[in-house]
């Protein structure tokens, strides 16, 4: 590969890159919103690295005649094509049950009292925590309202309130789950926002992880976050 198809290839990855970060919200389908400035510099570092090098190319090469190197190596832009033409998604139910690992639980964690008398809105975190909580029943008799998509059980006779948590990136994602009761099952990977109450478990607090319950009253449709991930 020439030199100049090298900075070609280098400008069209730093160009995806801002496409994605600096002028859209598409990266946050991929990794944490935190880290949009990293990937502003590196768009940026590739774009300017790749230009200078096709210009420096062209400088050094007057009225030469254009040198083709292997067609292969333009392969390394097909990834960048694919984003801009074919933006995957944010992760949904396919990867939610690909993930059997349990939310990792702060079991001696305390959380304060729901203020007030509404309906309290609260992500899927920190109601999976709340109804593991050992400081006491914070959950109990509150309505709450939790949001994510939907993702029917096997069987089709229940369903799951879903979001997927992040540390860094969606390599590392993990199903935030809450089981819906009381309520027909929306279209697989709807975006739903649920009010309801808390189902205690009738033995008190289990020692292994089970996926807590909702108690639903109101199941309303809702458009996909601009951050999917918690």
């Amino acid at each position: 590969m020439s030199r100049q198809a090298q900075g070609a290839v280098l400008l069209i990855l730093g160009a995806t890159v801002l496409s994605i970060s600096a002028f859209s919200m598409t990266y946050v389908n991929y990794v944490k919103p935190g880290f949009r400035p990293l990937l502003v510099g590196a768009g940026a570092v590739l774009a300017v690295l790749g230009l200078l090098s096709v210009v420096a190319d062209l400088l050094d090469r007057p009225g030469a005649a254009h040198h083709h190197g292997t067609r292969v190596a333009w392969l390394l832009a097909v990834p960048a094509f694919a984003i801009v033409l074919i933006a995957p998604p944010a992760l949904g139910a396919f990867a939610a049950r690909q993930s059997d690992s349990p939310p990792a639980l702060a079991r001696t964690g305390s959380y304060s009292t729901l203020a007030g008398d509404g309906v309290t809105e609260l992500t899927l975190g920190e109601f999976i925590g709340r109804a593991y909580a050992r400081s006491g029943p914070s959950l109990a008799g509150r309505k709450v309202r939790l949001t994510g998509f939907a993702v029917p059980a096997e069987g089709g006779r229940s369903w799951y309130l879903t979001r997927m948590q992040i540390r860094c990136c969606a390599a590392d994602a993990l199903a935030l789950e809450v089981a819906i009761k009381g309520a027909a099952a929306p279209a697989e990977d709807s975006w739903v926002t649920v009010t309801g109450t808390w189902v205690p478990w009738p033995e008190g607090i289990p020692e292994d992880y089970v996926v807590p319950a909702l108690a639903a009253t109101g199941v309303t449709a809702v458009a996909q976050p601009a951050e999917p991930y918690e």
